[in-house]
């Protein structure tokens, strides 16, 4: 097993290798994904609803359905998935939910995900491939890293737990609701964010390059607002991608214990009634 995260240079090695399955999953439909300009050689594209979340409902997929998802697109038994994002974010919110759903040995992420690399240039291609479905069973689900808006309302005066809010400057401070990169402003009905959060740009804990920091200063970042190693951390964001993000680095590549992800994030909070907002 490759381990949570690979390199760019790890990828190009192995882009033979029968047991890899690449798959970008994109924040964009197919009409707007970078995918169909050019991809890695062998990837496979999904929507990341498509393969994170119910057909109908506001909840990810069962464990059986994930499976089967998975396994449509080449995973079985032997292979490591390489999650592509594009952005990052969305590979590391796939590997979050994969891992609730009891697959995480099956997956890793790329660093950089699409845009690194491309920017490489690195090879790229229009070719789509033709993929033959593989078995693989449901894995156990443990949902023990996610955490519900409830949840999160009852602890906002613990002293124990830190809530980072991985969001923009614009929408930690109640100017818009969506970043300035998406299409129109929208995503809740009230701006701000949640009482006493500290803040912390996801796009700080990455390279201008778009690949991660080195570890230490990933951590000096946490430590700086208040995300030390002895409170329980709840990351938050707009709907829950970038807070995944934080997740998979603070658990993942810093061994961090007590984080978890309030997937509802601001979505969800900005558009309760009765629930409290600051600004």
């Amino acid at each position: 097993m490759a381990g949570p995260l690979v390199s760019n240079d790890w990828l190009a090695e192995h882009l033979d290798d029968p047991a890899v399955v690449v798959i970008e999953v994109s924040f964009y439909a197919p009409a707007q994904a970078a995918y169909f300009q050019g991809h890695i050689p062998g990837a496979r594209y999904v929507y990341w609803k498509d393969l994170l979340w119910h057909d109908t409902d506001r909840e990810f997929a069962t464990p059986e359905v994930m499976a089967a998802r998975l396994g449509a697109l080449g995973v079985g038994e032997d292979t490591t998935a390489v999650l592509v994002g594009d952005p990052i974010q969305f590979a590391a919110y796939a590997y979050w939910i994969i891992t609730m759903n009891g697959l995480e040995e099956r997956v890793t992420v790329l660093d950089g995900g699409h845009r690194t690399w491309a920017d490489e240039g690195r090879p790229l291609t229009d070719d789509v491939p033709d993929v033959d479905a593989r078995m693989l069973g449901a894995g156990v689900p443990d949902a023990s890293s996610r955490i519900g808006r409830d949840d999160v309302r009852a602890g906002l005066d613990d002293p124990g737990r830190v809530l980072v809010d991985l969001r923009s400057g614009e929408e930690f401070r109640g100017e818009r609701v969506a970043p300035l990169t998406a299409p129109f402003d929208h995503g809740a009905e009230r701006p701000g964010h949640i009482p006493g959060a500290r803040h912390l740009p996801h796009d700080r804990l990455l390279e201008p390059d778009g690949t991660f920091k080195p570890l230490p200063a990933i951590r000096a970042e946490f430590d700086a607002v208040g995300a030390t190693t002895d409170v329980e951390l709840v990351t938050t964001c707009r709907l829950s991608h970038r807070a995944s993000l934080a997740w998979f680095v603070l658990t993942r590549l810093l061994g961090t214990d007590r984080v978890r992800v309030y997937d509802g994030s601001w979505t969800e909070w900005g558009s309760i009634v009765g629930f409290p907002v600051e600004r």
